[in-house]
């Protein structure tokens, strides 16, 4: 005769108390041939329902030897025993425990998820076996919506649905009516008369009484063991536990169960979830919105600067910045303006000089910078016009009295209705025509509401002004040169032309560089201190799914005693915690665009909303909810099957 389904041999159970310990089972000796319908009976507190505990790869003994057809369950990884009880063993549990959140189909289809089944196939045996008990229009209905006696039924089906050779229902009828309990009895025995290894554990002579064999325990030791009849013969089944596998597609399958069921957990809970992402989403928003700011900053700074022109280097008399002299040295002159044009990286160069004049015209008289320019300052300067034209390189040779107007000038001298196009004004006492007007720009520096005159520099200095110096050169670096080198290359033709330093340079790209970099260190002191809330938030969701864990720490004990993997439970809470953080992303961006939708209304810098600071808060969001939901996990992961069961 081979190896029994069930040995025991020698097993105690003992639980720590204090110093002492106290003995649930004491030295048990007990086998159970597959086919046999066994009753466990005793009373309160003798023993039965740790015995049951061990039999159904729940708990194990503390010492002895408990093993399933020939394998020992002291050799077993705890997702091994998990794999026993969810391919071979089928619990009836007097308090149901069912999962209040699924429906009937959906806690029949339980352990069939963790097992791999393709989803169409258990749903077919789950609708199947609930039909065959008599719940075929209650399929839709959730634990709330069924009586005692159909919860119980439901169960049944659970136990059934990946095969349950063993059956074990402790107190089957403890929670029924009689005609309930009649019935329940009935459908054991009728499982049994199937080939099903029916263990009952009971306090009830009369429900022992339906079993072929009784076994009597009292204060974990057996009293007696007593046989009704022979043994009905079951067919042999393998009860080694199986590998760990690789089945891609069962996993994943049991990813989108986790995930479902972790969107059903979070519904349930709406306020609380609410509660716990409401940090993720402060912290989102401010990572994004100070990103988004400082890049708005950024950009408005720089537009500034490209608005006194783009890729400039200006040459203007003094040593430095403040140099009290400046105002002296008169030997910045239009040839060597002329001279800068020699080298290959010039696009484009001008002289200028300005001073303040009267302006008239007709009985409009105002006060107007008068600008003395290269025909090429338009380019270098980024002018754009409005109507007529500018002047050319003749018009400088000739000292041509021609002026371009600003859009400020136009309207203040000429009105919104008048052409100003080859009208005549007077710049002091110099008569001159006006061939152009500029688009209107915003200033960057100095007086936007400034009226503005653009005249040849030759007419400037021998016919307005009256001098034969200059108070700036700017040369426009053609694209594709550094201009750095550029700047170096001009300061060395500048000192052998004037033989001495009394000029300095102003590079805008080092302005710009120098505006790159302050304001990337300002949005990354800013963003620091804005993460620091996303951790604080973080922690929030720690402590919410550590609740969580204990509040639902029943539900993990019934998927455990149904078959699930450390690693299904880890993976469980590991997906609500993300969830959470996710969706808790997805509600902070949306406040950062209204965010940004307020700062646009109302205030001067426009904020840059990036698809890189989206990517990156969702990033920090999954981050944040895979460290923060990994301890909460981990602990879910780590429950005691049988602790977890019996906690309230």
């Amino acid at each position: 005769m081979g190896e029994p389904l069930l040995r025991l041999d020698g097993v105690w159970r003992e639980y720590p108390s204090g110093d002492q310990s106290i003995a649930a089972l004491k030295g048990l000796d007990l086998t159970i041939e597959a086919g046999e319908m066994v009753a466990i009976v005793g009373v309160s507190g003798s023993g039965k329902s740790t015995l049951m505990n061990i039999l159904g790869c729940l708990d194990r003994p503390t010492r002895g030897s408990y093993r399933v057809a020939g394998h020992d369950t002291r050799e077993m990884s705890p997702d091994q025993l998990a794999e026993l009880r969810r391919e071979h063993f089928g619990f009836i549990f007097q308090r149901y425990h069912l999962l209040s959140i699924l429906d009937a189909v959906g806690n029949v289809e339980v352990p069939a998820v963790y097992a791999g089944r393709a989803r169409p196939a258990r749903r077919e045996r789950a609708v199947a076996l609930l039909r065959r008990l008599g719940l075929g229009d209650r399929l839709d209905h959730t634990p709330a919506q069924l009586s005692g006696g159909q919860q119980q039924r439901v169960s049944v089906a659970r136990a059934l649905v990946n095969g349950g050779r063993v059956i074990l229902a402790d107190e089957p009828t403890g929670a029924l009516d009689r005609k309930s309990g009649e019935d329940m009895l009935a459908l054991l025995k009728e499982l049994h008369a199937e080939g099903h290894t029916i263990i009952i554990v009971t306090h009830d002579a009369a429900v022992a009484a339906h079993a072929e064999r009784i076994i009597e325990i009292s204060d974990g030791e057996i009293l007696a063991d007593r046989r009704e009849g022979a043994p009905r013969s079951a067919p042999e089944q393998d009860f080694a536990p199986l590998a760990d596998g690789h089945d891609w597609h069962a996993f994943a399958d049991r990813a989108r169960e986790a995930l479902r069921m972790a969107l059903l957990a979070m519904s349930a809970h709406r306020l609380r979830t609410f509660l716990t992402m409401l940090g993720i989403i402060i912290g989102i928003a401010a990572v994004v919105s100070v990103v988004a700011l400082g890049e708005g900053a950024r950009q408005k700074i720089l537009s500034d600067i490209s608005s006194i022109g783009t890729n400039t280097i200006d040459i203007l008399p003094g040593k430095d910045f403040g140099d009290m002299r400046s105002g002296r040295v008169r030997t910045l002159v239009p040839r060597d303006a002329e001279a800068l044009r020699q080298f290959d990286f010039v696009d484009s160069v001008t002289p200028s000089l300005a001073s303040s004049r009267t302006l008239r015209y007709r009985n409009v008289s105002v006060t107007a910078t008068i600008n003395g320019v290269g025909a090429e300052y338009f380019r270098v300067r980024g002018y754009e016009l409005a109507d007529g034209a500018f002047f050319a390189d003749r018009d400088v040779q000739r000292r041509a009295q021609e002026a371009v107007i600003d859009d400020n000038t136009l309207k203040q001298v000429f009105g919104d209705e008048a052409d100003p196009i080859g009208q005549v004004i007077l710049l002091g006492d110099v008569p001159v025509r006006v061939i152009g007007v500029t688009k209107k720009r915003v200033a960057a520096f100095g007086n936007p509401d400034a009226l503005q005159v653009w005249i040849p520099y030759t007419t400037a200095m021998n016919r307005v002004l009256g001098q034969t110096y200059l108070q700036r050169i700017t040369v426009r670096v053609a694209d594709g040169y550094a201009t750095k080198d550029a700047e170096s290359q001009i300061v060395q033709m500048m000192l052998k032309r004037h033989r001495a330093k009394d000029f300095f340079v102003i590079n805008t790209d080092t302005i710009r560089q120098t505006v790159d970099k302050t304001t990337a260190t300002m949005t990354l002191l800013v963003s620091a201190i804005a993460v620091i809330s996303l951790v604080v938030g973080g922690i929030g969701v720690m402590n919410i799914m550590l609740v969580s864990v204990t509040e639902r720490t029943r539900e993990i004990g019934v998927r455990m005693a149904v078959g699930a993997r450390q690693s299904d439970i880890m993976q469980q809470f590991l997906i609500e915690a993300i969830l959470v953080c996710l969706l808790g992303g997805v509600l902070g961006v949306g406040l950062a665009f209204a965010i940004d939708a307020v700062v646009g209304r109302f205030g001067s810098v426009k904020m840059v909303i990036s698809a890189g600071s989206i990517a990156a808060a969702f990033g920090c969001s999954s981050a944040i909810g895979v460290a923060f939901g990994f301890l909460p996990a981990r602990h879910a992961a780590r429950l005691d099957p049988v602790e977890a069961l019996a906690r309230e």
